[in-house]
């Protein structure tokens, strides 16, 4: 029986994770089909931060009404999950029993801590929301530590940060090249965010990770990073 792919599963609600949607269609499920499958039929605890395009980091109000197409694509792909959803922007009218929506900014300690503590724990972590250094650097500090072993934690479109937030928020190393440089070849860059401390604790416990260009064939920058934590 042939089963309904994620990339599928993006065209039907209309999400630019995959190839047809959004002023750039990422592509993404490509590789989420095969990274994320292992979890498919599992009772497992999904994060998305960031839940549609338009909002404030492309100039959009912060109060609108909007549906999430990948929530919806990820409560059909994994149909024993208990999806959370975090954004500025209020997404409450989605209405479902396996889905919790937490409201708050990307940028704010507070707003994350609490995030964190919705759950025991996370089994996926997907970063999708402005995509702003520092909000992605602050994500991950509070986060991280609530990613399950054996979790996958990943942050999308590295190439691009909002100027209506990189240029007013405090300067911090662009994510990307951060981490690039710090897993890769072992350099750390000084962070008032992501301490040196920290990032080694990070290191001992991860079993793996990568990073990605466009699927598009266009730069070589980083665009995708993805971190599974050790099992042990």
């Amino acid at each position: 029986m042939t089963k309904t792919n994620l990339t599928q599963l993006a065209q039907k609600y209309g999400s630019d994770k995959g190839l047809h949607h959004g002023s750039v269609a990422h592509k993404y499920t490509y590789l989420y089909d095969l990274i994320l499958d292992r979890y498919k039929d599992e009772k497992i605890d999904l994060l998305e931060l960031g839940l549609a395009i338009g909002g404030p980091e492309l100039g959009g109000p912060i109060d609108r009404r909007v549906t999430s197409p990948s929530i919806l694509m990820w409560l059909e792909y994994f149909p024993r999950a208990h999806i959370f959803g975090f954004d500025i922007s209020d997404f409450s009218h989605m209405e479902d029993p396996r889905f919790t929506f937490v409201r708050g900014d990307g940028g704010s300690d507070t707003d994350l801590q609490r995030l964190a503590s919705v759950s025991q724990g996370f089994d996926v972590i997907l970063d999708d929301a402005s995509h702003a250094s520092l909000h992605q650097q602050l994500a991950f500090k509070n986060l991280y530590p609530k990613l399950r072993p054996g979790g996958t934690y990943i942050i999308e479109d590295l190439q691009w940060q909002p100027p209506v937030y990189e240029t007013q928020t405090p300067n911090v190393p662009k994510t990307g090249k951060f981490l690039v440089d710090f897993f890769e070849l072992g350099e750390y860059s000084e962070n008032p965010i992501l301490s040196v401390d920290f990032m080694e604790s990070v290191k001992t416990t991860i079993s793996s990770y990568s990073w990605f260009p466009s699927f598009s064939g266009t730069g070589a920058v980083p665009k995708l990073f993805i971190i599974r934590k050790s099992s042990m």
